[in-house]
């Protein structure tokens, strides 16, 4: 999973005020909701998720902006992929090194998810979309299915071929259903992403409290999310996510030759989970 536009001076040069004013949210087993009121939490968030680097207009920063978050269904894709050309695609850390550029099976790859009807979406009341919150829904294989051909396998990007392929590694070498046998189905955190006009105004935390309440709406209990860049990395652990995989992209190598070498302090794909105690294991979905 990925989190637009979070730089090193801002998350990381203010370190330890960040980390004192934040350590609320440090503890992994408490709800968002135990741990902030909403709105303080989503104020918090925002501020995190849509540094820039770039001044805003005052006026887009201090207006009033109402929005609604809503269920995203396949008729939103054009406007989807619109946000995430302008805000998400070319800052993602390996989308960035490889310098991919505009890439139709990227675009095709991010779209798979909204067909399992749990993603979510803020829209201003002028109508734009404003953020996005894409999931989906990873569910226990049964013991006699038959292998699913690799994400890898089809790609005619030779570019993006390279970002599928460290999937494809991943997966070969941890399976999320081994650490949790009691639980049928995960949700899959792919992508969070925020107009960052917008920004200041709580929608990245809603957007999560949302994914949360529809989580235990249908009993999942377990969220999961691979993160390419540290810095949404450490936006999940502050939201009480922990590791449980990471592989450095120093070790990944194809024909002894490292893939990745993505700007510091990008340096390992992890894969972050929080759990959801009050949730029973067993999914209906």
């Amino acid at each position: 999973m990925e989190i637009q536009n979070l730089h090193d001076q801002a998350m990381l040069g203010n370190k330890r005020d960040f980390a004192k004013k934040d350590a609320i949210i440090l503890e992994a087993r408490y709800t968002l909701s135990d741990l902030y009121p909403i709105r303080r939490l989503t104020q918090r968030m925002d501020n995190v998720l849509n540094v820039t680097g770039v001044a805003q207009p005052k006026s887009a920063a201090s207006a009033a902006c109402p929005y609604v978050v809503e269920p995203i269904t396949e008729k939103d894709n054009e406007a989807i992929l619109s946000m995430l050309r302008r805000f998400f695609f070319k800052d993602e850390p390996l989308n960035n090194f490889l310098n991919l550029g505009d890439c139709k099976e990227l675009e095709e790859y991010t779209l798979k998810c909204v067909k399992d009807n749990c993603s979510f979406k803020a829209v201003h009341n002028n109508g734009d979309l404003i953020g996005i919150f894409l999931n989906g829904l990873l569910k226990r294989p049964s013991p006699d299915a038959v292998p699913t051909e690799k994400a890898s396998d089809s790609c005619q990007h030779q570019k993006f071929k390279k970002i599928l392929s460290l999937f494809d590694r991943i997966e070969e070498k941890f399976n999320i259903f081994d650490l949790y046998p009691d639980t049928d189905v995960i949700l899959d955190g792919k992508i969070l992403s925020v107009n960052s006009d917008y920004r200041g105004l709580g929608i990245a935390g809603r957007l999560t409290e949302r994914t949360l309440d529809y989580m235990k709406e249908h009993n999942i209990p377990l969220m999961h999310v691979l993160c390419s860049s540290h810095y949404s990395a450490r936006v999940m652990e502050k939201l009480g996510f922990h590791e449980v995989y990471r592989l450095n992209y120093s070790d990944y190598k194809v024909n002894d030759e490292v893939v990745f070498t993505p700007a510091e302090p990008h340096v390992a794909a992890r894969i972050l989970v929080k759990e959801l105690a009050e949730v029973n294991p067993k999914s209906t979905l």
